[in-house]
């Protein structure tokens, strides 16, 4: 008895390339992990390019697959990958003073899928309405900074108003050019969804 396989798929074409995707984006995330810099008011928190690649995530990838991709992102630096900013890695990061910013990379690019997509699939990125695209980056950028704000107040025993004051005010005319940098390259030709 033989058995022709010749038509079956075992993973759709789609689901093989939304995880190619996912994969390259928390790549690509990982591969800016050593260019940071010390913000002046906040010297213990680096500026990174890592927050751009949530914000590109969840526009180009959507909800599921942009929280596949920083999952994939975090669980490459707990397995000791030097994907966190400044090329560190394991799970002392991730308990350390901005280890909530970490925790909140999915739950930003999820929530900047969701809020740029809908419910009805992905639409192109470059035919999301622009106010559309700048509510789920701030509200992405929400999660992220609210995450981070809370993960240091633990870390460091002080009360949440003290952490937003020293690692998310300093860092929000950073998260402006970045969400401007998101929309401009959203609404270019650089990008396609499928």
């Amino acid at each position: 008895m033989t058995t022709a396989t010749d038509s079956v798929e075992l993973v759709g074409e789609e689901v093989t390339g939304n995880v190619a995707r996912a994969v390259l984006f928390a790549a690509a995330t990982s591969a800016t992990a050593p260019v940071d810099m010390v913000h002046p008011l906040a010297p213990n928190v680096p500026i990174t390019l890592q927050t751009l690649w949530v914000y590109l995530a969840g526009i180009v990838l959507g909800p599921l697959w942009a929280g596949v991709a920083f999952t994939l992102y975090l669980l490459a630096g707990l397995i000791g990958l030097p994907v966190f900013a400044g090329g560190n890695a394991g799970l002392g990061v991730i308990l350390g003073p901005t280890g909530g910013f970490l925790i909140g990379f999915p739950l930003g690019a999820m929530t900047i899928g969701a809020v740029a997509h809908g419910t009805d699939g992905l639409t192109p990125p470059g035919d999301v309405p622009v106010p559309r695209l700048v509510a789920a980056l701030l509200a992405g950028t929400a999660i992220v900074y609210a995450a981070g704000a809370v993960g240091y107040s633990l870390v460091q025993a002080i009360g949440l108003v003290a952490a937003v004051s020293a690692v998310v005010v300093p860092f929000l005319p950073v998260a402006g050019l970045k969400v401007a940098a998101a929309v401009a390259i959203a609404r270019s030709d650089a990008i396609v969804a499928r």
